[in-house]
């Protein structure tokens, strides 16, 4: 049996305090898939890299729905760790479905 798991974790803040800070997160790929030639890989990708994704998903979907990404932050109540881990938790599960 195939089995593919992905794993978004290890969120990172970069250029903490300025106008210019971003998160990243690592993507953690394992499979056992005889599709693909390496059977671990990661990378790390910001939050508009799958904002890029899911719009080329979109075009070449059809009328398969493709899954809707974690909010931009807006007008989050909490501290920036609670929608770090949120939002890692949604792209976790974007990734997923």
């Amino acid at each position: 049996q195939e089995l593919t798991t992905v794993r978004v974790q290890d969120p990172r803040v970069h250029n903490e305090g300025s106008w210019n800070s971003y998160v990243d997160y690592k993507i953690f790929l394992h499979t056992n898939s005889k599709a693909f030639t390496a059977k671990t890989s990661c990378v790390r990708r910001r939050y508009r890299e799958f904002a890029w994704l899911r719009r080329q998903l979109q075009k070449n979907a059809g009328l398969v729905p493709v899954p809707e990404l974690p909010g931009k932050s807006g007008l989050f109540v909490g501290s920036s760790d609670e929608f770090i881990e949120r939002r890692r938790q949604g792209l976790q599960q974007f990734l997923e479905r």
